[in-house]
Parts: structure tokens; C-alpha cells; sequence
């Protein structure tokens, strides 16, 4: 029933970046050598289609996920969202082992391995994040990023109805990663109604989960983006070319938007994350 349901909504999401194609296609300008460096540079072909799929995000979000996620806030007592995130970092481990174990890094395989056992069993099913209190370091892997590490290129930016900004590589790389996550097969190969819908709270869980992290530092931004379209582009490769490079962990970069002030203008903005060293 889930996998029907998954591949649906993949179905869905093919027809509309389909039509995005045939209907919201930007033009190269031709005449215009600096227009058309900045075009390729840009690599949004599809910006029309993009913007329009941007601005129903942003209702969507408006009307439902942000108030959700405020309410999440209000309702929630930051030791026990700190636990909700522990528990979802926790089972995202045997993705970020296996895109370890993928891209050859035997030392950040071996760290992720020993902070699942850990958590899973001294913090009690990862609500704890004990290996990081005893110094072992977490990190972020998914297959987009591994297919970065063997050379593809990322492909056109892409954004999709209720998912976001993407682009090719990181769409395959989700697709892959859906298949490597062993909770995922659990979830879709069983009968029982309560282990099915486990699969449905976890997804909606990491959805409020990570909006409400990110609720005062995306309003700042909105509020002082000259083209908030552009801005969220920009932050979308930044973070995940941050990623691919392995420079910053995944708290050194939700620092860097604990401790900036977004609030000065949206080309600061930019240039702080891009000054993120990613080694």
C-alpha cells in the first residue's frame, strides 16, 4: 500500500517537471554575452516553472507547515524536541553508513557505526545522543552526495510541489537512499497497519521537526530578501556543496544560523554562508 502510494507521488512529481519543460522553460538570452554567462551560471533553466512551483510552496507553507511547526514549538519543551531530533538522527544512521562505506570513508563509517550502537542502546533508541558527548562526531551522507563524490554533475535546479528546491543528482540520490533506509523495508513490507503508518509519523515528524528549526532564521530572511526566490536558490547549493566538500559537520552549520544575524541584508546573508570553510 506505501509503495504504491511512493510511487504515485513519484509519478505525480515526473508529470510536473514534464510539464515544466514543455511550458516554463527560461529562454538564453543570445545576444548578451554577460546575460548569458550569468544564465548558465544560474543553471535554472526552469525558473518560470520554478517560481510558480516556489510561490505554492510558500503557500503551503504559510497556511499549514508553519503553523504546525509554531505550535510544535509552544507545545514542546526544547529537551523533548532535542529528543524528537536525536531519535530522527538515529535512524537516518544506516543511510549515512552505507554513503560512508559508498565513498570509501572508512573512518566516518566506523564513527557512524558506533554512534547507532551507541544511541541506539546506552541512549535509549537515540533519544540521548550519547556518542556525541563522548566525542564522537556526527555527520551528514546521503547518495546525492556520494554520486557528487564519483564525479556527477548536480543538473538543472529544480523545485518541487511540497518537497522544495532539488536538482537531478539529489532527486536519484533520494530515490537511492529510500531503498538503503532498512526502516523503509520494514515499513513496506509488512501487514500490519501500525507498522505502515510508522513510516508516515516518522516523515511527518522530520518535516515539522526541521521547520521548526529553521522558523526565526528563514523569517529574517524572507523579511530582507530583495528576491527571496533567488536567495533560497543560492542557500540551497551552498548548504549542500558545503556538504559534498565535508568542510562543516551538521552542527557547525546549524551554528552558523544559530549565531548570524539575518536580519542585515540578504547579501550578507550570502556571503556568511558562503564563508563557511569546508575543508
Amino acid at each position: 500500500m506505501v509503495a504504491t502510494k511512493t510511487k504515485t507521488f513519484a509519478l505525480l512529481l515526473a508529470v510536473v517537471f514534464i510539464l515544466g519543460n514543455l511550458t516554463g522553460c527560461a529562454v538564453a538570452p543570445k545576444d548578451d554575452t554577460e546575460a548569458l554567462a550569468e544564465f548558465k551560471e544560474t543553471n535554472d533553466p526552469l525558473e518560470p516553472t520554478n517560481r510558480a512551483i516556489f510561490a505554492f510552496n510558500k503557500i503551503i507553507d504559510t497556511i499549514v507547515v508553519k503553523p504546525v511547526a509554531r505550535g510544535y514549538r509552544l507545545a514542546t519543551p526544547q529537551f523533548a524536541r532535542n529528543g524528537v531530533n536525536n531519535l530522527l538522527s538515529n535512524l537516518s544512521s544506516p543511510v549515512v553508513f552505507a554513503n560512508d562505506v559508498l565513498q570509501w570513508k572508512l573512518k566516518e563509517s566506523g564513527e557512524t557505526l558506533g554512534r547507532f550502537v551507541l544511541n541506539s542502546t546506552v541512549g535509549i533508541a537515540g533519544l540521548f545522543d550519547v556518542a556525541t558527548e563522548m566525542g564522537i562526531p556526527k555527520h551528514k551522507e546521503d547518495f546525492g552526495q556520494t554520486l557528487a563524490v564519483w564525479g556527477v554533475g548536480e543538473g538543472p535546479y529544480i523545485v518541487f510541489p511540497f518537497v522544495g528546491p532539488t536538482n537531478p543528482r539529489d532527486i536519484a540520490g533520494e530515490a537511492v537512499d529510500f531503498f538503503l533506509d532498512p526502516f523503509n523495508y520494514i515499513v513496506n513490507h509488512t501487514d500490519k497497519e501500525t507498522l505502515e503508518n510508522a513510516g508516515y509519523v516518522r516523515a511527518g515528524m522530520r518535516v515539522v521537526a526541521k521547520r521548526e528549526k529553521m522558523l526565526d532564521p528563514i523569517d529574517d530572511l524572507e523579511r530582507n530578501s530583495v528576491d527571496f526566490y533567488v536567495t533560497m536558490r543560492s542557500f540551497y547549493r551552498q548548504y549542500r556543496n558545503g556538504l559534498i566538500k565535508d568542510g562543516a559537520t551538521t552542527e557547525e552549520i546549524e551554528d552558523e544560523f544559530d549565531d548570524f544575524d539575518f536580519s542585515e541584508n540578504e547579501s550578507i546573508v550570502e556571503n556568511k554562508l558562503a564563508s563557511i570553510e569546508y575543508e
